[in-house]
């Protein structure tokens, strides 16, 4: 066969079998009997024969097309889901078609009809935060895995940090070191976010013993939000010996200001952050203990769950993914 494609007319004639045969037995149908399927595939073996996708597709039914349909059009949440899922895309030897709807709900129903225009196997939904969203599922004929941003319908297939373990996580870290007046700012009390890491926290406070410093301060993800919380959290509760921060950017500005009024940091008072945007955590002075939530990871696995629903062994319902805590020089023993 030394200068030209192997086809699958040169299988079933090795085979001694029909091209329509040859088919059935390549694409794993069960009306071929198992000795004649042994024979097909020994021959497409022998032959090193490599299917054309097209022409597997139109016989499979599949077009071995995903989507990849994202709403974070900053990027620093979706890129990493991104990044996971298209590794486990291409291990699968999967096409990926990514759309950015940005947000816009109008513009996501344009990028839908036009994935599946183009018959995708099935789609991968990426939110910008972990707020359920509308579930797309019923209107659309293929399989869908929401990652990051979970569907609101319990039916449907989601991944989402588990954002609850992660805090609790990060406050058992401080309490191990001996601090024992631990604060909390974070973001908008409206982000599910910010309401799941304020519950690590409490369950963890509650698990030791303690009390928190003070109220929960809730404001924006930013550093100017967390230098603000800083003057007034100082000036509140001068006793407080650590900050749990809702983001590494609340945390990044806490420590700023935290700083600038004499208070060393992690000497005087230990800060976590969360998310672990590496352009802050490393970078801040000191660098930041944070929380990473296994992004791509996430991303690697909804993949995975995307490849079972498509042969139909879906997994319904919100699977929460583990965090990790990352230490770094903003806490140390008291």
């Amino acid at each position: 066969m030394a200068g030209r494609r192997v086809t699958i007319n040169d299988v079933a004639s090795l085979a001694g079998v029909s091209i329509a045969t040859a088919s059935k037995a390549l694409n794993g149908r069960q009306d071929v009997r198992a000795s004649t399927r042994e024979r097909v595939l020994a021959a497409a073996a022998e032959l090193s024969f490599q299917p054309n996708a097209l022409a597997r597709g139109l016989l499979s039914g599949q077009t071995r097309t995903v989507g990849l349909l994202t709403s974070d059009s900053v990027g620093r949440f979706g890129i990493p889901v991104l990044l996971g899922a298209e590794d486990a895309f291409g291990a699968g030897e999967m096409a990926v078609m990514l759309c950015d709807a940005r947000g816009d709900a109008i513009r996501e129903q344009h990028h839908l009809r036009a994935l599946l225009s183009r018959r995708v196997d099935g789609i991968i939904v990426v939110g910008e935060s972990t707020n359920p969203r509308p579930s797309v599922s019923k209107d659309l004929p293929v399989p869908v895995v929401y990652a990051y941003g979970p569907s609101d319908d319990p039916e449907d297939v989601s991944f989402v940090p588990d954002d609850v373990g992660g805090a609790a996580m990060a406050v058992e870290h401080l309490l191990a070191l001996g601090r024992r007046r631990i604060a909390h700012v974070t973001g908008p009390r409206h982000y599910k976010a910010a309401r799941d890491r304020a519950e690590g926290l409490r369950i963890a406070l509650e698990a030791a013993g303690c009390e928190q410093a003070g109220e929960t301060l809730w404001g924006s993800w930013s550093q100017r939000w967390g230098r603000h919380a800083a003057e007034m959290l100082l000036m509140a509760e001068p006793g407080v010996d650590a900050v749990f921060c809702g983001s590494d950017q609340v945390a990044a500005g806490f420590v700023e200001a935290a700083r600038e009024r004499g208070r060393s940091v992690p000497g005087d008072l230990a800060v976590i952050g969360y998310d672990n945007w590496e352009v802050l955590s490393t970078e801040t002075r000191p660098a930041l203990t944070t929380v990473d939530m296994n992004l791509e990871l996430l991303g690697r696995t909804a993949a995975q769950h995307l490849f079972a629903a498509i042969d139909g062994r879906a997994t319904p319902g919100v699977h929460r993914m583990p965090c990790h805590l990352v230490i770094r020089d903003s806490t140390a023993a008291a």
